[in-house]
């Protein structure tokens, strides 16, 4: 109960970003699919739901007009992921792979 006594102090928001969603409140450091801003910018990211303290929710018809503020910390190589095909009885393999980049953000505020 205490846990959820904390969560309900600060605002939190429901991000959008590279076509998946996000629960952020301020000063988090959130991992997302990657940006093409400089290190150190301040992006500005549509908000789809806003919860208050007070237990007021706000719900986008998609979108809140309100934004949410982040500073995009660094850019980052996620693992290495090995993509193998193979045909039986063929002797055909394949081995590709690739490393999906992210960026990390912290949110500075949450208007």
């Amino acid at each position: 109960m205490y846990g959820l006594y904390l969560v309900l102090m600060t605002k939190i928001a429901v991000i959008k970003t590279g076509g998946k969603q996000y629960l952020a409140k301020e000063k988090d450091v959130l991992i997302v699919d990657k940006l093409d801003f400089a290190k150190d910018a301040q992006v500005e990211l549509d908000a789809v739901a806003q919860f208050d303290p007070e237990g007021d929710v706000e719900l986008g018809a998609p979108l809140l007009t309100k934004k949410v503020t982040v500073k995009i910390v660094d850019q980052v190589a996620g693992d290495k992921v090995r993509v193998g095909r193979f045909k039986a009885k063929a002797r055909y393999r394949k081995v590709t792979g690739f490393r999906p980049k992210y960026t990390k953000i912290e949110v500075v505020s949450i208007s």
